[in-house]
């Protein structure tokens, strides 16, 4: 898990010229039952993927730390990931998730929205980057 989320954060400041993100790095506490969860996909006994869901308030799950591999990319991946994080809220109570993402991850954006999630204005410390899209969707 920890090597994923590490190639996440290498990543976006690769896409965003070294800046880092807004949001608060999460607890790995906050995923975990009953208020979250934090999945990894497995190919082969590797990790080629990881997905986190923690609340945000009594109703509603946030997702965090999506990520695939390179090599696992438009495969379905993180496709799976998500749908299993949306059962999960469902599973756990929540009846509406949201996320952040940045623009420049366009895949993600396409999945999000081609998952049901609408765009909403950002909220906390995504409010004043000017990088962040956020969106959400009912369960």
């Amino acid at each position: 898990m920890y090597a994923l989320t590490q190639a996440s954060a290498a990543e976006m400041y690769n896409h965003y010229d070294g800046r880092p993100g807004s949001g608060a790095k999460p607890q790995a506490s906050e995923f975990e039952p009953p208020d979250g969860i934090f999945l990894l996909a497995l190919r082969e006994g590797e990790s080629i993927g990881c997905g986190g869901l923690c609340s945000f308030d009594e109703t509603t799950a946030e997702i965090r730390r999506m990520y695939v591999v390179p090599a696992a990319r438009r495969q379905g991946v993180s496709r799976a990931i998500l749908s299993a994080l949306l059962d999960a809220g469902r599973e756990l109570g929540f009846t509406r998730a949201r996320l952040e993402t940045g623009y420049a991850q366009r895949e993600a954006i396409g999945l999000y929205e081609s998952s049901g999630f609408k765009r909403i204005p950002c909220w906390g410390p995504y409010i004043t980057d000017e990088r962040s899209q956020c969106f959400e969707r009912q369960l």
